[in-house]
C-alpha cells in the first residue's frame, strides 16, 4: 500500500506558482489581472483570486493551537460547542417564564431576558426564573443602564437563595454605556464608578460577564468588518483602561468583559474576524501584565445582522442568517443569536423563532458544526484573511487610542460619524448594485406584493427614569440596506396602478435575451409589471404589440451595434405613447439622445435613482 502511494504521487509533478500565473495570462487574453481577477475588499486590501502554500511562509497564525494563548483557534480544546441563544423581551415575568420553559425543551441553552427596570424586585426575578435551572443554561439579561447593578444584586441574592453552584452559573448582564451614548445620543460618559460597583457585586457570580462591548451596534449600522473589529478593541481596551485606573486587578475586570459582535453576509471574512478578534483581544490584555493567561480569553457572543435584512422575498432572509450563523459557528465563538427572517416587518412570531432556532441546531445536530475545533486553521485563504483583517483592525485601534481613547471619540462623535459614513457608502453601493441584496436590488420576485407589510424602524430606547431625551452626542444611523427599494416598491403599490413595462425584444438573439433578462430584473425592482417576449420582426411589429398590451414602459432590446438600426425608428413609432428606454449604453447613445432619446438602463447606472425617476415621470408619488 506505501509503495502504490509513493507512486501515485510520483506521476504528479508539482506546479508552481509561475505556471499557474503564465496559465492565467493566456486565459484572460490580454485583460489586466489585477483589475479582473484581484478583488479589493470595503477593509481596504486586495484579495488575491488563489493562495498557495508558499503565502503561509511568516504567518504567525499557524504556529496557534486550540485552547491556548494568543486564542487565536479558540477557546475550546476538545470540542467546537456554543451556545444556541434566543433573546425574550419580557412584558410580564410570568409569561415570559411559560415561554422561556417552552424554546428550553426545543434546542436552546442560552436565555436572553430584556427587562423594564420599573418592574425589578425579588418577586419579579423568582417569578421569571421559576423552574429554570441557571446551572445548565446560560442565562443572559439587560435592563435600563442606569439599574443595571439593581439587578446584580437581585440575580446574586436570588442565587445564593435558591442554595445554587455559584461557579456553574454561567451568563451575563448587559452594562454598556458607551453603545447607549452612539445609539441613543445621551451623556453617560461618568460610568467608572457604577461599573466598578457592578464588577465587585457580580464577583460573587466568577462565570458571569456584565461588562458589555456592543460591536452588534456597528453592524447593524453598516460597519464594515474592520471598523467593527477595531473599535470593539478600542472599545473594550476603554472600560479595561477605566477600570484598572479605578483600583480594580486587571484579572477581574477582563473577566467581566463580554462582546458581542454581529456577522455579516461576508462568509470566510466573517470566520477570519472571529479569529483575529481573539488573538488581538488577548494581545491587549497582555499588556495589562495579568496574573493568568485565562484573562486573555474572549469570549464572543454573535449574533446575525439586521442590516441586511429584507421586507419584500423575506424567506431569503433564512439563507443569509444561515451562513452568517455557520461562520460564526466555524469561527468557534461561544454563543449565538439567529435573527428571525421576519423581523424587518413584524414582530417574530412561533413559526420564524421556530425557524430560527432550527437554523443553528442543524449546524450541530446534523452538520456536526460542534465538534471539530478551528476547521480553518491552515487554510491559505482564511489564514491571510486573518492576517489582514487584524492589521486593518489594529490601525484603527491605535488610531483611536492616539486621539484619546474610544469614551473620547465617541463623545466628539468620530465613531458614529465614520460608521455612518461607511453605511452610506453601502447604501448607495446597494442603489448602484455593487452590492447586491437578492430580491431587492437583483433578481426580485416579479409577483410578489406587500400587501399589509410595512418595515419597522428601530426600536425607541427605553425611557424609565433613564435621563433626559437630550442628544448631546452623535447617534449611529440603523437604517437598512434595502429601506430605500423597500420604500419605492412600496410607493408603486400604494399608487393604485402598476406600470407595465414591455420588452421590445429585436435583432441578436443572444443579446436581446440577455437583455430583456437584465431589464425584467432592473424594472421589477420597483414593482412594475414586465412582460417578456420572444422577438419581434420588425419595430412596427414591437411597437404595435405593446400598444396592444398597453404597456407604459417600452424597452428596446438588442445588440450595440444594432441600435442604430432599431432605436430611432422605434422611438418615432411610439411617438410618445409610452416611456422609450433603450437597454444598454451604445456607442451611438449620443445620436440616439440627439433625436430625443433619454433613457438608458445598464450596469453603469444607479438602479435605484433611475427607478425613482421612472416613478415620477409615470406619475406615481
Amino acid at each position: 500500500m506505501a509503495d502504490s502511494k509513493e507512486k501515485l504521487f510520483s506521476d504528479f509533478g508539482p506546479t508552481s506558482t509561475q505556471e499557474w500565473m503564465d496559465k492565467i495570462t493566456v486565459d484572460l487574453k490580454g485583460a489586466d489581472f489585477e483589475k479582473k481577477l484581484v478583488w479589493k475588499t470595503n477593509e481596504g486590501f486586495k484579495v488575491k483570486p488563489f493562495y498557495r502554500k508558499e503565502d503561509l511562509e511568516g504567518l504567525k497564525t499557524t504556529d496557534a493551537l486550540p485552547g491556548t494563548f494568543p486564542y487565536l483557534r479558540g477557546t475550546k480544546k476538545d470540542n467546537n460547542t456554543w451556545y444556541i441563544r434566543q433573546d425574550i423581551v419580557v412584558e410580564d415575568a410570568q409569561t415570559a417564564n411559560a415561554k422561556a420553559l417552552d424554546i428550553l425543551k426545543r434546542g436552546v441553552d442560552s436565555l436572553g431576558f430584556r427587562l423594564k427596570a420599573k418592574d425589578l424586585s425579588a418577586d419579579y426575578i423568582t417569578t421569571l426564573l421559576n423552574d429554570i435551572c441557571p446551572e445548565c443554561t446560560e442565562l443572559n439579561f439587560a435592563t435600563c443602564q442606569r439599574h443595571t447593578v439593581e439587578l446584580a444584586h437581585l440575580l446574586v441574592d436570588y442565587f445564593k437563595g435558591k442554595g445554587y453552584d455559584l461557579n456553574k452559573l454561567k451568563g451575563s448582564i448587559n452594562y454598556d454605556p458607551m453603545e447607549k451614548m452612539m445609539t441613543k445620543g445621551k451623556d453617560l460618559s461618568q460610568f467608572a464608578a457604577t461599573a466598578k460597583e457592578l464588577v465587585e457585586v457580580m464577583e460573587a457570580l466568577p462565570n458571569y460577564r456584565c461588562i458589555g462591548v456592543n460591536a452588534l451596534s456597528l453592524n447593524n449600522a453598516g460597519a464594515y468588518i474592520s471598523q467593527e473589529l477595531g473599535y470593539a478593541l478600542a472599545w473594550g481596551n476603554e472600560y479595561l483602561n477605566q477600570l484598572t485606573e479605578a483600583g480594580l486587578p486587571v484579572d477581574s475586570v477582563a473577566k467581566k468583559i463580554k462582546f458581542n459582535f454581529g456577522i455579516s453576509s461576508n462568509y470566510f471574512l466573517e470566520i477570519a474576524k472571529f479569529r483575529a478578534a481573539r488573538m488581538l483581544w488577548a494581545d491587549i490584555v497582555k499588556q495589562y501584565a495579568p496574573a493568568c493567561d485565562c484573562a486573555c480569553m474572549m469570549l464572543a457572543h454573535a449574533e446575525t445582522s439586521t442590516f441586511n435584512l429584507t421586507l419584500y422575498d423575506a424567506y431569503v432572509n433564512l439563507l443569509r442568517t444561515q451562513t452568517e450563523t455557520m461562520s460564526a459557528a466555524l469561527a468557534g465563538v461561544n454563543s449565538i443569536t439567529v435573527t428571525p427572517f421576519d423581523k424587518a416587518y413584524e414582530a417574530p412570531n412561533d413559526f420564524s423563532e421556530r425557524l430560527a432556532r432550527n437554523q443553528q441546531l442543524i449546524l450541530k445536530e446534523e452538520c456536526h458544526f460542534d465538534k471539530v475545533v478551528d476547521p480553518a486553521a491552515g487554510s491559505y485563504y482564511i489564514e491571510n484573511l486573518t492576517v489582514s483583517i487584524a492589521k486593518q483592525a489594529w490601525d484603527i485601534f491605535l488610531k483611536v487610542e492616539e486621539e484619546g481613547g474610544f469614551l473620547e471619540a465617541v463623545k466628539a462623535g468620530r465613531v458614529q460619524n465614520d460608521i455612518n459614513e461607511s453605511g452610506k457608502a453601502r447604501h448607495i453601493a446597494v442603489s448602484r448594485r455593487k452590492e447586491v441584496l437578492l430580491g431587492t436590488n437583483q433578481y426580485p420576485n416579479f409577483t410578489e406584493t406587500a400587501g399589509e407589510k410595512r418595515p419597522i424602524e428601530a426600536g425607541a430606547c427605553c425611557h424609565h427614569h433613564e435621563g433626559t431625551c437630550e442628544h448631546p452626542f452623535a447617534t449611529l444611523n440603523t437604517t437598512r440596506a434595502a429601506s430605500e427599494f423597500e420604500a419605492l416598491r412600496l410607493q408603486t403599490e400604494q399608487s393604485g396602478r402598476r406600470p407595465k413595462a414591455f420588452m421590445l425584444t429585436i435583432g441578436n438573439l443572444a443579446m436581446r435575451q440577455a437583455r430583456a433578462q437584465f431589464s425584467c430584473n432592473f424594472l421589477a425592482c420597483a414593482g412594475y409589471e414586465v412582460i417578456d417576449n420572444l422577438g419581434f420582426k420588425t419595430v412596427e411589429e414591437g411597437i404595435e404589440a405593446a400598444l396592444a398590451a398597453k404597456a407604459d414602459i417600452v424597452v428596446l432590446c438588442s445588440s450595440d451595434d444594432e441600435y442604430a438600426e432599431y432605436a430611432i425608428p422605434a422611438f418615432k413609432a411610439l411617438d410618445g405613447r409610452a416611456m422609450f428606454v433603450v437597454a444598454g449604453a451604445p456607442a451611438c447613445m449620443d445620436d440616439l439622445k440627439a433625436a430625443g432619446i433619454e433613457n438608458f438602463i445598464h450596469v453603469r447606472v444607479n438602479v435605484l435613482d433611475t427607478l425613482k425617476e421612472y416613478n415620477e415621470k409615470l406619475g406615481i408619488k
